[in-house]
């Protein structure tokens, strides 16, 4: 045990931060004041934390030493070997209190338990959590309501409420809610389920995954059909061919990366506590399965802070693992959870995870490529120590501060275990903004990028280099400022010649591993992790909806609990089914064109609408002809200029062609709106997928102005105007996003983990 000079000495001491650290700490995690300043450094941040998180001894020891128990904890953070979720770096010791970062919420079959469970999400995001629900309990669409003779609108119409609650709040003022929404592949309304977010203008909080079942993979095997079960009644309600499903859910996670799957049974054949209840459902990003009204408390051991000159430093390792456990533990005690059956629960089981990030730093550190045999069978290696070193620390713990409530009914007694603290100790969750903090690599993702341009004032990039690259680059020789822009113009470094070969089979990116490689190293985490793995299986553009078929049988053959894969691009295009009715229709309209646009006349009146798009403010301005039709269309892009403001000129320009042709706006306005890139901004109905969906949008905007539009002594009344910009409008600090690049810094966004991550200045946005 430390003495008082050395617990002041530890206490005193300055974390090891990145600058790009201390911008992320800055903007998102310390205390700020009414205005908005910033009033403790990140020093003092770790301190309230240690302290707080250390002060759960005196609930077990009344004269426990808790300065030297904080110095500990403080020690660990501030050398960046262990980090705890975002919560709890936020919240500890500040007036909120509110520690977890995942929740699973019960939807209840009845308009009370949907309502309330409405009303807990609310409160949950509120606190700065993000929920996760399962929608199998609820009966289907048009099912008979007994108490009134209606029918039912089923699970998918109520997601839309949940959806619309979490749109509205902003959580804790740091983070926006997110959610995961689970179906059982038997329920009734599982193809309503499956299409749910082929629309990406719906469900925007929302992750989705089908709950398969060992039944349903059976069915799938031999190619045959499964029986639908009514929740409400327990009876048969039809069949479904399981191939026919499957070949549905793999062609929409391939156009879009949603549904993705989780394996039920497999899960609940791994519950810990199979007497507390069945598991129905994850946090938002899968990792974290839970019972209804479970939290859990999560933190990440920095691997790349173990390994050196080619070795593991497994004794400092495991010090680091059971001190991560103790603090875990404590935050259950320190926690103040938004709804008393959350405290209830989790209190009586007593979940952790204990997770890693820094995984692709370690490899390359220890000179061993990702996308290989020896990783696999190192990650196997590294994850049953940590799940072995954690159990021995939780059931050491449970020896002081006895065994969770639930043990006695646990499996753990069969295992031959007498005393466990915790009903699980290990899970593998997404680390996109601590592990910013930490300096280190996502998880146990591959790198994303060995460097990349991060954008700074006045529009000047600066390359930002992975520091175990950097510094391997400086050791063996090979270092340049030269070197190091040519990797951040492309992120990878496998045709540089300048690299020594062995670095380059190191230093491997996401998109350079295939996805049999991302499924190997997801399964060799799970066999060793109590709960669930967060990983992203990523595919090229070009993969083809066979190779996601793949992977999602393969994860299931190699005991993964779920699969999320995301097809790189695949959320930039949108896929269009028009009905006959519709093409008839417009091939109509073609026909009746005339050939010649008519001539401009030297003077037209119309308006001009601002829309916040992707790439920044764009001007659209509508010009009418003397009946009041629109006649032509200009944009300018505002300060953006460059590509952005050609392509928004060309569409201007065409369709001012084609109104001045006779076309039909409504039908112009079809063609543009929901067109897709990666530059969106915005949330739910007001996300604005584009420019060319910003100027459709603006067009019918236009119109529908034109429609209400209040004459007063020949003007045009303003506010009538306004009040249609306001049901389009978008709050510009609090509904930012634009997948590709970062709304705040620019710089590279990765979609990782089920969350958009920008690496260099921790703006993220899950689901």
């Amino acid at each position: 045990m430390l003495n008082t000079e050395e617990i002041e000495k530890v206490l005193s001491r300055e974390p090891k931060l990145s600058a790009n650290a201390v911008t992320v700490l800055k903007k998102r995690y310390l205390k700020r004041d009414n205005n908005g300043n910033a009033t403790e450094t990140p020093k003092k941040m770790f301190q309230r934390v240690a302290l707080n998180i250390a002060e759960a001894e005196r609930k077990f020891d009344e004269k426990a030493d808790v300065l030297a128990k904080a110095a500990q904890f403080y020690d660990q953070m501030i050398e960046l070997k262990f980090l705890p979720n975002s919560p709890t770096l936020m919240n500890a010791g500040r007036e909120l209190q509110q520690l977890s970062a995942c929740f699973v919420l019960p939807v209840e079959d009845t308009l009370e338990g949907i309502f309330d469970a409405v009303k807990n999400t609310a409160l949950i995001h509120k606190s700065g959590g993000g929920t996760g629900f399962s929608f199998s309990r609820l009966r289907p669409k048009d099912d008979v309501v007994k108490t009134t003779k209606g029918v039912s609108s089923g699970p998918v119409s109520f997601m839309s409420v949940f959806d619309a609650a979490t749109e509205t709040i902003k959580q804790g003022g740091t983070r926006r809610g997110a959610n995961m929404g689970i179906l059982r592949v038997d329920h009734p309304d599982i193809m309503d389920f499956v299409y749910a977010k082929e629309d990406k203008t719906k469900l925007t909080n929302f992750n989705i995954s089908v709950g398969a079942t060992e039944a349903f993979m059976n069915a799938l095997e031999t190619g045959s059909d499964f029986d639908l079960i009514n929740p409400k009644t327990k009876k048969k309600a039809g069949t479904l061919n399981a191939k026919e499903v499957f070949d549905q859910m793999v062609q929409l996670a391939w156009e879009g990366g949603d549904p993705g799957i989780i394996f039920l049974d497999r899960i609940n054949a791994e519950n810990p506590t199979p007497k507390e209840g069945e598991i129905e459902s994850t946090n938002p990003c899968g990792e974290q399965p839970l019972l209804p009204y479970e939290s859990c408390n999560l933190g990440s051991i920095n691997l790349g802070k173990f390994a050196d000159s080619g070795k593991t430093d497994w004794k400092a390792l495991e010090e680091t693992v059971k001190i991560a456990v103790r603090f875990l533990d404590n935050v259950i005690e320190m926690n103040k959870y938004p709804i008393v059956q959350i405290e209830n629960q989790t209190k009586r089981n007593r979940k952790i995870g204990l997770g890693i990030m820094g995984w692709a730093d370690m490899l390359a550190m220890l000179e061993i490529p990702y996308n290989s045999d020896e990783a696999i069978d190192f990650a196997e290696k590294i994850m049953k120590f940590i799940r072995d070193k954690a159990r021995e620390a939780s059931a050491e713990l449970a020896k002081e501060r006895g065994n969770f409530p639930t043990f006695n009914d646990s499996v753990y007694p069969s295992m031959g275990f007498k005393n466990m603290r915790n009903a699980t100790v290990t899970t593998i969750a997404p680390t996109g903004t601590i592990s910013i903090i930490g300096g280190c690599s996502s998880g146990i993702e591959p790198y994303f990028a060995i460097a990349f341009y991060r954008f700074v004032m006045d529009n000047n990039k600066l390359p930002e280099v992975c520091p175990v690259f950097k510094d391997i680059a400086k050791k063996d020789g090979f270092y340049s400022d030269d070197l190091m822009e040519k990797v951040a113009d492309t992120g990878h470094v496998h045709d540089l010649e300048e690299v020594p070969s062995k670095w380059r089979k190191v230093f491997v990116t996401s998109h350079e591993i295939t996805p049999l490689w991302h499924i190997k190293m997801q399964a060799a985490f799970q066999r060793y992790t109590d709960n669930a793995v967060s990983k992203t299986v990523n595919f090229s553009n070009e993969a083809t909806v066979e190779d996601v078929r793949n992977a999602y049988l393969l994860s299931y053959k190699l005991g993964c609990k779920g699969t999320t894969i995301y097809r790189d691009g695949s959320r930039t295009g949108q896929v269009l089914n028009v009905g006959t009715k519709d093409k008839k229709e417009e091939a109509a309209a073609v026909e009746q064109l005339p050939n010649k646009p008519r001539p401009r006349p030297s003077v037209l009146i119309g308006r001009t609408i601002e829309m916040m798009t992707g790439c920044g403010k764009l001007y659209v301005t509508i010009n009418q002809d003397e009946n009041g039709e629109p006649f032509e269309v200009f944009t300018s892009m505002g300060k953006a200029g460059g590509c952005a403001q050609s392509q928004c000129e060309a569409i201007g320009r065409l369709i001012s062609l084609d109104l001045r042709s006779g076309g039909d706006i409504d039908l112009i306005i079809k063609q543009l709106k929901g067109i897709s890139c990666h530059m969106k901004y915005g949330f739910g109905q007001n996300t604005v997928l584009s420019c060319s969906d910003a100027v459709g949008k603006a067009l019918e905007l236009a119109l529908k102005a034109s429609a209400v539009e209040i004459t007063v002594t020949g003007k045009q009344d303003k506010l009538s105007v306004d009040k249609l910009l306001e049901t389009v409008s978008v709050h510009e600090e609090e509904h930012k996003v634009k997948n590709g690049a970062c709304p705040e810094c620019g710089s590279p966004i990765e979609h990782v983990e089920g969350c958009d991550i920008c690496y260099s200045c921790g703006y993220s946005h899950c689901s």
